[in-house]
C-alpha cells in the first residue's frame, strides 16, 4: 500500500507515550507545535504510557486498535507520532491504521525540506531525506509480492528494489560530491578570513528563541522572521562593528531541539560550522520558556556533538518583556560577563550585550613588533581600521614596521598571514583604555551588577 507525503492543510492525528515515565505536556505542544509548522492541522491526539516500546507497533497492539478507530473517527489524513520509528514499526501501523504514518525524524525533514532556501541548504535535506526513507523503500513496493524465489514465484519485486536502492545509492554520491565541492568553497573563504582575523560571534540556541530577531536588530539584514518552529534553516553571516570600530563576523545558526535526528546533524554542516568554528558563542534563551534549563542542556549536548562545546559561550537571555524585567549583565566572581538580559523585538539591552561581546572578545592585549611585505597592504589596512596599530615606519626597501597590539590568538593568525614576519616578540600584557575598544581588557566602572 502506497501513501503520499502530508500536505499542507492534512488533518493530523498526534501520538505520543510515555516510556517509563508520565508524559511531559510540554514535550506533547512542543509537538504539535512541529505539525502545525510542517502545515498540517493537528484534530485529535492519542497518548499512553508502556515500560518498553512494542516490537511490532511501538506503541501496542491495543493503542494501534485505538489509533484506527480515532483516525477514523476524527477523519484524519495522516498519524504523526513524536517517536523515532523503525521502518517495520512504521510500515505496520500503516497498514493496521490504513494511514500514512510519519515519525519524528520524517517529521522534522519533512519541515526541513520546505523551508530550505539556499542551493546547498536544499541539497543537505535531500541527502538527509535519502538517507533517512533508504531503508523505508520495501513499503513503496508491497504491491510486488512474488518475492519468495522459485520456479513461478520470481516477480519484478526484487528487481525493482534492486534498481531504486542503486538509484538512490548514485544521488546520495552526488550530492555528497556537490556538498564536498561546496564545503572546500566556504573553508577557502575561511581561510581568506583567518589571514585577516575577524573574530566569528556565532548565535546558537533553541528553535524558535529569538535567533534571527537579534540578528536582525544587531545587524539590520533582511533576515526571515517568524513565530513558529524552524523558521530559518540557512547560514546567514553579517559583518558588524562593535562599540569602538571593532570589525566582527556574526552569523546566524539553524534552531536546536529535544532529539534532533543524528542524520540532520550529520547533515547540516553549513550551518553548524559556523558554530564550530566561531570565536565566541551567543547561545540565545527564551527567557519565558517553562523549561529554560533543560532547552539549554539541549543546546549544550548538540554543540559537543558538533565539536563546539568548548568554545565561551554568553547566555542570552531573550524576550524578557514577556517577563516584565528591565534589562541588565550578570557577571561571574572574576567579574567576567556570563549572561546578558534582553529583548530583541522591542531592542531593550542590545547595548548591554554589545558591550559584552566588546568585552569578552576583547581580553588581555600584547604589544609586538611586526614587518609587513610592501604586497601586505591589506594587512596594513585591517590593522588600522581595527585601530590596533601604535606605530609606523617604513623601512627603504618599502616594508613596513608596524608596533601593535592585539590578543594573542589573533597575533599567531596575524603571524600565518602572507607577507608578515613578527620580527619582536610580544613585550608586555597592556591592558588597553576604552577608547581602544577592541583591547579592552577591563570592564568599563558603569558596567550592570
Amino acid at each position: 500500500m502506497m501513501f503520499e507525503r502530508p500536505r499542507s492543510g492534512e488533518r493530523a492525528l498526534l501520538v505520543r507515550l510515555g516510556l517509563g515515565a508520565p508524559i511531559d505536556p510540554e514535550d506533547l505542544e512542543e509537538f504539535g507545535q512541529l505539525a502545525r509548522a510542517a502545515g498540517a492541522d493537528p484534530v485529535a491526539t492519542v497518548t499512553g504510557r508502556r515500560a518498553r516500546p512494542d516490537p511490532r507497533f511501538f506503541v501496542g497492539s491495543g493503542k494501534a486498535d485505538e489509533l484506527r478507530a480515532v483516525a477514523e473517527a476524527s477523519a484524519a489524513d495522516v498519524i504523526l507520532v513524536d517517536h523515532a520509528l523503525s521502518p517495520s514499526q512504521e510500515r505496520n501501523l500503516e497498514e493496521h491504521t490504513a494511514r500514512r504514518v510519519l515519525d519524528r525524524n520524517g517529521l522534522i525533514l519533512d519541515i526541513f525540506a520546505q523551508r530550505a532556501r539556499s542551493f546547498e541548504g536544499k541539497l543537505e535535506v535531500e541527502l538527509a531525506q535519502l538517507k533517512h526513507i533508504a531503508s523505508r523503500l520495501v513499503r513503496g513496493w508491497t504491491h510486488l509480492e512474488r518475492q519468495k524465489g522459485g520456479i513461478g514465484l520470481r516477480g519484478p519485486g526484487e528487481t525493482q528494489l534492486e534498481t531504486d536502492r542503486r538509484l538512490l545509492a548514485q544521488r546520495v554520491r552526488v550530492l555528497t560530491k556537490r556538498l564536498a565541492k561546496i564545503k572546500q568553497q566556504r573553508e577557502t573563504g575561511r581561510r581568506t578570513r583567518s589571514e585577516i582575523p575577524v573574530p566569528t560571534i556565532s548565535l546558537v540556541g533553541y528553535t524558535n528563541a529569538g535567533k534571527s530577531t537579534l540578528f536582525r536588530a544587531l545587524t539590520g539584514a533582511d533576515a526571515y522572521v517568524a513565530n513558529q518552529l524552524f523558521a530559518t534553516l540557512d547560514p546567514t553571516v553579517r559583518r558588524l562593528t562593535l562599540p569602538g570600530g571593532t570589525p566582527v563576523v556574526l552569523a546566524d545558526t539553524v534552531g536546536f531541539i529535544r532529539a534532533l535526528p543524528h542524520e540532520l546533524v550529520a547533515a547540516f554542516q553549513s550551518t553548524l560550522t559556523e558554530a564550530r568554528e566561531a570565536t565566541l558563542l551567543l547561545q540565545v534563551v527564551d527567557a519565558s520558556a517553562p523549561r529554560r534549563d533543560e532547552q539549554i542542556a539541549q543546546v549544550n549536548a548538540v554543540l559537543e556533538e558538533i565539536g563546539a562545546g568548548e568554545i565561551p559561550q554568553i547566555m542570552v537571555y531573550n524576550k524578557i518583556d514577556r517577563l516584565q524585567t528591565p534589562p541588565r549583565i550578570e557577571r561571574d566572581e572574576e567579574g567576567r560577563v556570563q549572561s546578558v538580559w534582553i529583548s530583541a523585538v522591542r531592542g531593550q539591552g542590545l547595548d548591554l550585550l554589545l558591550q559584552a561581546v566588546t568585552e569578552r572578545v576583547s581580553r588581555v592585549a600584547q604589544r609586538a613588533r611586526v614587518r609587513l611585505a610592501v604586497s601586505a597592504g591589506a594587512v596594513r589596512s585591517s590593522l588600522y581600521a581595527r585601530g590596533a596599530v601604535r606605530s609606523e615606519h617604513v623601512l627603504e626597501d618599502g616594508a613596513i614596521d608596524l608596533v601593535v597590539e592585539l590578543p594573542e590568538v589573533d597575533l599567531l593568525a596575524l603571524a600565518r598571514a602572507s607577507g608578515v614576519q613578527i620580527v619582536a616578540s610580544p613585550e608586555a600584557h597592556a591592558a588597553c583604555t576604552p577608547a581602544e575598544a577592541y583591547l579592552q581588557s577591563v570592564p568599563p566602572a558603569n558596567a550592570a551588577p
